[in-house]
């Protein structure tokens, strides 16, 4: 059975003045986006700044975000480090909180052959016997995880059982679906692609536009799914230009200036993130408002 299907949020995580964790706006966020249809949470994922996290941080967010979600939906550890051993310890910690799966992210700057990625993902799931989303994001990471890297992953672990794409290549996608034959889920990580990988076979997305408009990525999802493909290709196409607004600086930048904005008390950013360049948060806005977003 799948982890989630529809749109899982890639949460940020909101700051106080002084670059503290608020975890009261936290709570505020979660029941917006739990009252809104969102279907499932990435806790400390990218979006949510757990490389400027110390560890202790990163678990009491994740084990407060388990508590506050309560069962209302799935809740997705990040655990992913560059570090083996580390993300070794941050999976077995998020089981321990309560989390209902990991997404593993592949190395980054230090990288890793083809047979190191595969090494490194067994072991978180050799560790723990939560399910697992991989996270291919070679932009980012500057590493990609090969179709074949995939299926042997998926065929030497149960609990290997889905994929979050950020590739941008559709090609890719479609081999790794092909090869991995039924046995992996499959995610968009770019918002301005859901449709295209739901049309490869995909179940939904973890995304950012969810935090700015989580039932209408909500509805992309359940529309395309239940058959009502044109209406959810339109949502996809109403949401473009807001999409590009939100990734025309380094995520999550612009979205926790959206948020702000929305008066949702995201709170600032920590360094080496800065604030929103006023050129790009002025397209951001615009495109907030000419939504009725804001």
């Amino acid at each position: 059975m799948a982890i989630f299907k529809g749109a899982a949020v890639a949460l940020i995580t909101p700051m106080n003045a002084d670059g503290s964790l608020n975890y009261d706006s936290m709570g505020k966020l979660i029941d917006y986006q739990i009252e809104n249809g969102t279907d499932a949470f990435v806790i400390c994922g990218t979006t949510g700044e757990p490389s400027t996290m110390t560890h202790e941080e990163h678990i009491e967010t994740i084990r407060f975000a388990v508590s506050y979600i309560n069962k209302r939906v799935p809740v997705i550890a990040g655990a992913s480090s560059n570090c083996t051993a580390t993300e070794v310890y941050l999976s077995e910690e998020s089981k321990k909180a309560g989390a209902d799966a990991l997404l593993l992210v592949s190395p980054y700057y230090n990288k890793a052959t083809q047979n190191g990625l595969y090494e490194h993902f067994g072991a978180a799931a050799r560790a723990v016997d939560l399910p697992i989303i991989l996270y291919n994001i070679p932009g980012r990471t500057g590493v990609n995880i090969q179709p074949a890297t995939v299926k042997r992953l998926v065929d030497d672990f149960d609990n290997i059982v889905g994929m979050k794409d950020a590739t941008g290549n559709i090609e890719q996608t479609m081999s790794t679906m092909a090869l991995c034959d039924g046995k992996l889920d499959l995610y968009s990580g770019n918002d301005d692609q859901i449709t295209p990988i739901l049309a490869a076979g995909g179940l939904g997305v973890i995304s950012v536009l969810s935090h700015v408009a989580p039932r209408d990525t909500h509805n992309i999802v359940e529309y395309f799914l239940n058959g009502r493909v044109q209406e959810s290709i339109g949502l996809q196409h109403k949401y473009h230009a807001l999409i590009k607004a939100l990734f025309s600086e380094v995520n999550p930048i612009p979205v926790k200036k959206a948020l702000n904005l929305m008066g949702m008390n995201a709170g600032p950013l920590r360094l080496p993130l800065t604030e929103m360049e006023p050129r790009n948060a002025a397209v951001l806005e615009a495109e907030m408002k000419k939504l009725g977003i804001i």
